[in-house]
């Protein structure tokens, strides 16, 4: 039996099959991640509609200089994934690793500057419930939309861990040479997951970082 055919699960007819269902399988995890991410835009958006200075105020106590660094960082990591895609496709083991590698420390830097603007965030009081010292007639909903920022974030985050842990577990099997130009699917739906991640938080930066930048 055949490397090739080795990796084809006994319930797929061949490796097209099973590529395509794993494809398949990732657009519709992917569409109730959309569902998941867009409930949670909704209500920012509706609340935003109904406090507008609040929240203008409340975005101007974010760093829009380490967002935009991160944004810099998670589009970079889209790079370094698309051509870990390339590699694998073309047999370039080297290409692969390396890219990998490149996505793992690039998305570890996003948490990294994320963790220290939650610091930030903290020791200036703005955190919800815990230690939220802001005053004033619209403090409550200031506090409302850094309850929604942490939660949008961390959701954010926690996914970008999940999918460097995926990533890491791609790069030990890439390691092991798991993977060919007749079989390398898992690298591939893992990038879709990867640009998702991204996609999100290209929408989160307008949203929560600059809308007090333009006024109410």
């Amino acid at each position: 039996m055949t490397e090739h055919a080795a990796a084809v699960a006994h319930q797929f007819d061949d490796a097209e099959q099973q590529r395509g269902a794993a494809e398949l399988g990732m657009w519709i995890f992917l569409a109730t991640e959309v569902m998941f991410f867009g409930g949670m835009f909704t209500a920012f958006t509706a609340y935003r509609w109904l406090y507008p200075e609040a929240f203008t105020h409340a975005s101007r106590h974010l760093d829009a200089l380490l967002g935009g660094i991160n944004t810099v960082v998670l589009i970079g990591s889209s790079l370094t994934m698309v051509l870990a895609v390339h590699g694998a496709r073309h047999g370039h083991r080297r290409m692969l690793l390396v890219c990998l590698a490149l996505t793992l420390l690039l998305g570890s830097v996003f948490l990294g500057v994320k963790a220290i603007e939650w610091s930030s965030k903290w020791e200036h009081g703005l955190v919800p419930g815990l230690h939220f010292t802001l005053t004033g007639a619209d403090a409550g909903r200031q506090e409302l939309f850094f309850f929604l920022y942490f939660a949008m974030t961390g959701v954010h985050a926690l996914h970008l861990v999940i999918g460097i842990c995926v990533v890491g577990v791609i790069f030990a099997l890439a390691w092991r040479g798991h993977y060919s130009p007749e079989y390398h699917n898992p690298v591939e739906v893992t990038g879709l997951y990867w640009h998702f991640i991204d996609i999100v938080w290209i929408f989160l930066l307008p949203m929560l970082y600059l809308i007090g930048r333009h006024g109410a």
